[in-house]
């Protein structure tokens, strides 16, 4: 991407988000997520896309079972498998990975809870780091970080979920979960269900 072009789609965002404000759909410290999300995709501008490593994988080496379904979401490669239970359905889906080390869970939970449009609060140390970020963005909003469908795992604030900035796909660009396409998610969230098995790699 050449510098002007990177610096017309920085305009571009910007630009929809003053929008946005402006119809009243956002407010001044939804605007500021706005500006905090362009910074993330500098940070992750400088981060080369994965594309070698997206490929196919058996689950096999990961799970000793497919009870419940699995999901692997390697973060290595950015990508998110999908695997049912009889094997009828294999998925592979591009994802969002956190932006650094120390804010990134590796392990074995599994799916608690399935939200349709969830509503999405700032953990405490996100609140610390962006006092300016409001308490809550209900579902419906299209600043929403969780976009439209979230798989909840049993570990606290951790999320499999959408979202509504396409850029973050494929880069490091979250707070600690893992992100899809809206048209992703909608396709997981209906395959998954409460106790499907995942494993963060």
């Amino acid at each position: 991407m050449s510098e002007d072009t990177s610096r017309l789609n920085r305009r571009g965002f910007i630009a929809a988000g003053a929008t946005l404000v402006g119809a009243g759909l956002a407010s001044p410290a939804l605007a500021q997520m706005v500006g905090t999300t362009q910074m993330e995709s500098q940070i992750s501008q400088s981060v080369q896309r994965n594309i070698s490593a997206f490929h196919m994988r058996d689950w096999r080496p990961y799970f000793t079972d497919l009870r419940n379904g699995a999901i692997l979401c390697d973060l290595d490669s950015r990508a998110v498998h999908f695997w049912s239970e009889d094997e009828s359905i294999y998925r592979l889906y591009p994802s969002s990975v956190p932006l650094d080390e120390e804010l990134t869970r590796r392990g074995r939970t599994q799916v608690i809870e399935k939200r349709e449009n969830p509503t999405w609060r700032p953990t405490p140390s996100m609140r610390q780091r962006n006092p300016e970020w409001p308490e809550v963005v209900p579902g419906g909003d299209p600043m929403n970080p969780l976009g439209i469908r979230a798989l909840y795992l049993s570990w606290q604030y951790y999320r499999i979920h959408g979202t509504h900035d396409t850029r973050k796909i494929g880069r490091p660009s979250s707070n600690g979960c893992v992100g899809l396409y809206n048209e992703h998610i909608i396709e997981l969230y209906n395959y998954a269900k409460n106790g499907t098995q995942v494993y963060v790699l």
